[in-house]
């Protein structure tokens, strides 16, 4: 079978644009495929693999901050996380805070948002008060019992 390299540049190009990891034609002459690996992933896992070692590295300078999460667990007005998961401040990229510090809030409004299992759980305000610290970051993984945001 003869293969026109025309064709095959184009599938590159192809899977190059959409991410994909493989295509594959096939018409009467016979089929042609292309597939390359999935670098991005690799270097995802790489990197997510590499980011907590920085923190354990400098130990020293983290421990005085270690600390303060277990204090701010006691604190009487801390909205501790419920599960495992991932926090998020807004309900979408761009979208405007849940919550800002020195916001009055409600019971019953919405905080943030922890991902788990690919369901977006909203924590809501026990009791109202002001925001007075939030202690997480969009994007950030958050542990069961972890201190969320101190309301007073």
């Amino acid at each position: 079978m003869s293969f026109d390299p025309k064709t095959v540049r184009a599938l590159a190009e192809i899977l190059a644009d959409t991410g994909l990891t493989e295509i594959e034609i096939e018409t009467k002459e016979g089929k042609v495929r292309v597939a390359r690996t999935p670098a991005p992933i690799t270097q995802h896992v790489s990197t997510a693999m590499h980011a907590p070692a920085p923190m354990q590295a400098s130990a020293p300078v983290a421990a005085p901050a270690a600390a303060a999460p277990a204090d701010d667990a006691k604190h009487a007005g801390a909205v501790l996380s419920p599960m495992v998961g991932v926090a998020y401040l807004a309900s979408e990229p761009g979208a405007a805070p849940f919550i800002t510090v020195g916001q009055t809030v409600a019971v019953g409004q919405t905080l943030l948002l922890i991902e788990a299992m690919k369901t977006y759980n909203q924590i809501r305000a026990q009791k109202a008060g002001t925001v007075m610290r939030i202690l997480v970051e969009t994007g950030q993984p958050v542990e069961y019992g972890q201190p969320l945001l101190i309301v007073e």
